[in-house]
């Protein structure tokens, strides 16, 4: 059941994504730091690495727009055909994780000194991402519902 228009939260704002970034990035930096996430990810080929993506996509979705019912996806501005708050969520949930990974050289520490070549440095820090975004899609997602 849907909320009358007058009680629906307004549409997306600046505030959101700042809330959004707090969720994320709380929840992304112990996975960032967790040599098991990069070991996971070194062993993981590009289909595993798809469906951990859009795995994301799917909690992610969900979360907006399906557990919390004040909001309407077809209400919500978009861009390019999808919600705004939907793609600043991607953008916060693999964005704080790659940011957190660079910063804190992950993954030279990582693969680069366990013998990983460059090549592969790239491919499993994307992989690395994936699943990192797995956890900072719902600490994105809840600070966005429930601020």
């Amino acid at each position: 059941m849907k909320r009358p228009r007058a009680l629906r939260r307004p549409n997306f704002r600046v505030a959101d994504m700042a809330q959004q970034s707090v969720g994320g990035f709380l929840l992304a930096g112990p996975f960032v730091v967790t040599a098991e996430v990069w070991e996971l990810a070194a062993g993981m080929n590009w289909v595993q690495a798809a469906v951990t993506a859009g795995l994301v996509a799917l909690i992610g979705y969900a979360a907006l727009y399906r557990a919390d019912t004040g909001r309407d996806v077809d209400e919500e501005p978009d861009l390019v055909g999808v919600p705004t708050r939907f793609v600043s969520l991607m953008t916060v949930a693999f964005g704080s994780v790659l940011l957190l990974a660079l910063i804190f050289d992950a993954p030279h520490t990582f693969l680069v000194e366990g013998g990983i070549g460059d090549g592969a440095v790239v491919a499993t820090t994307a992989k690395a991402v994936a699943v990192g975004a797995v956890f900072s899609v719902v600490g994105a997602a809840t600070a966005d519902s429930v601020f």
